[in-house]
């Protein structure tokens, strides 16, 4: 009875636990929601002052363009008037002494006198200016041609109404593709549906995305924050160069016009298929050096048991106490740690099925190392890859002489191809294949053709130098161009 109701507690302390989580995320999300509301109020604010700013700075421009136009044109018609004014003065002025010496021509007795006096009188007034002189003004009063009227404005401002806030597009799932560690996403505008698209009061779109590993659209606790793609001004965008470590990528996009963002689309669930995996570092020889995505070789003494970094002098064997590997392979912590000369890490994830894809880049001061893949529980402590049946790995060398092979139960074959900068490694565990690539040069080194009957999981090694290696990617489009064509050596893949 007890236990029963033991388990009946437990339970609901299981439900409370879950309820507890839930409000504690509603409680976050509305917090960040008036938050943002606050933040987005105080925006709009902003930019309703810089409008209204803007409107008044531009009915002040054209006053002062309108008064300077009238200002100007009554400046012409005052000159015009005056000029006309100053020649009336004169013609006037001229009429009336013409005037005076015609009266005292008729005073004259002399006839001689008279008619020399009459015909100076004739001539003159046959050039005097008040005969010459237009007696109609030559500008008008009127300014009509510049009234103005902004009555239709006025009622235009009374009417003004804040941009409508644009409606949520909707993601149209059929075009939106997950390739070659890229998405795309493509979306449908609200004004297919009777809105306004970016001709009308939308500008751009935003859209969201975050990675996560269950499908459902709330955030979880401890998942990723949306990251964002701002201005983006079609109706269609793709996210590149992505490190697909998650199972699902979740996006979501809305409309902006030039003052509002409208509610975001309901979010689509994308799922992301790619290989993730790290350095299982328990693994790795002792004299390997495992920091994130990358191993290097830092040889503890390494000139005390390596003769071809020995220096001439052999001062390393007075100063370096340390004994060679085979003698200090006991004291090596961890019990899946290689020893001996197999400076081998192996991957942290194991392959039981499907299609998978990594790859690798050699660092600048490399020497030596090989990629592939192995069974694990058929790789022992002393083995070096390719020497096993357990193991398929390419190998590259540039000790000496610089070469490429691949490796398979002790048999090696020489690659006629120089060393890549980066190397792709495909694996089909269903088919039995195993193809290594340039990637560079999109070139198809070498593909074993086998069936995997164990488990396997990405094997590396590195003498003098390291490698980096690149891993949440999706199996390359370019792939498709091998698979059909696949050059097995049988001779190595049994």
């Amino acid at each position: 009875m007890m236990d029963a109701q033991k388990e009946a507690l437990r339970r609901i302390i299981t439900t409370l636990a879950n309820k507890n989580e839930e409000l504690q995320h509603f409680q976050e999300t509305v917090e960040n929601t008036l938050t943002a509301l606050q933040d987005e109020s105080r925006k709009v604010m902003s930019g309703l002052e810089v409008e209204l700013e803007q409107l008044h700075s531009a009915v002040e421009e054209k006053g002062v363009e309108l008064s300077q136009i009238i200002t100007e044109e009554k400046h012409r018609k005052e000159a015009a008037l005056q000029k006309q004014l100053s020649e009336g003065k004169y013609a006037l002025l001229s009429c009336e002494e013409l005037m005076e010496f015609a009266n005292q021509t008729l005073t004259i007795t002399s006839e001689e006198e008279f008619l020399q006096a009459a015909k100076e009188i004739k001539e003159r007034v046959t050039m005097a200016p008040a005969f010459r002189l237009t007696t109609r003004p030559a500008m008008s009063e009127s300014m009509a041609e510049f009234t103005v009227d902004f009555s239709a404005e006025r009622v235009w401002l009374q009417r003004l109404q804040f941009l409508p806030v644009p409606r949520a597009p909707e993601i149209d799932v059929s075009r939106c593709v997950v390739n070659d560690n890229n998405i795309t996403i493509a979306w449908r505008p609200a004004c297919e549906a009777g809105g306004e698209g970016l001709n009308g009061s939308t500008e751009c779109y935003e859209l969201e995305y975050r990675k996560t590993n269950c499908d459902i659209m709330l955030t979880a606790p401890g998942e990723a924050c949306w990251e964002k793609i701002l201005d983006i001004t079609g109706t269609q965008v793709t996210i590149s160069g992505l490190k697909f470590d998650s199972h699902f990528v979740v996006v979501r996009v809305r409309a902006k016009n030039k003052m509002a963002a409208g509610e975001f689309s309901e979010p689509v669930t994308m799922e992301t298929t790619a290989f993730n995996f790290g350095f299982d570092a328990s693994t790795a020889h002792a004299e390997l050096k495992v920091q994130g995505n990358t191993v290097t070789w830092e040889p503890q003494g390494v000139k005390s048991h390596d003769s071809r970094l020995r220096g001439k002098d052999n001062r390393s064997s007075s100063r370096s106490g340390t004994p060679s590997p085979n003698k200090t392979a006991g004291s090596r912590t961890g019990r899946d740690r290689f020893a001996g000369e197999s400076y081998t890490v192996l991957g942290d994830h194991e392959m039981t099925g499907g299609s998978h894809y990594w790859e690798l880049r050699p660092l600048a001061d490399w020497k030596s190392f090989s990629v592939g893949v192995a069974y694990r529980a058929g790789l022992g402590r002393f083995d070096q890859l390719g020497k096993s049946a357990s193991s398929w790995c390419l190998h590259g060398t540039q000790w000496l002489q610089t070469s490429l092979a691949v490796k398979h139960n002790n048999r090696a074959k020489a690659l006629d191809w120089p060393l890549p900068q980066r190397i792709g490694v495909y694996c089909n565990y269903d088919n039995g294949d195993l193809s290594f690539i340039d990637v560079d040069q999109l070139r198809l080194l070498h593909s074993f053709k086998t069936k995997f009957t164990q488990p396997l999981v990405p094997a590396f090694t590195v003498w003098c130098g390291g490698f980096t290696i690149t891993t949440g990617l999706q199996v390359p489009s370019f792939m498709r161009n091998f698979l059909s064509s696949h050059q097995s050596l049988t001779n190595l893949s049994q």
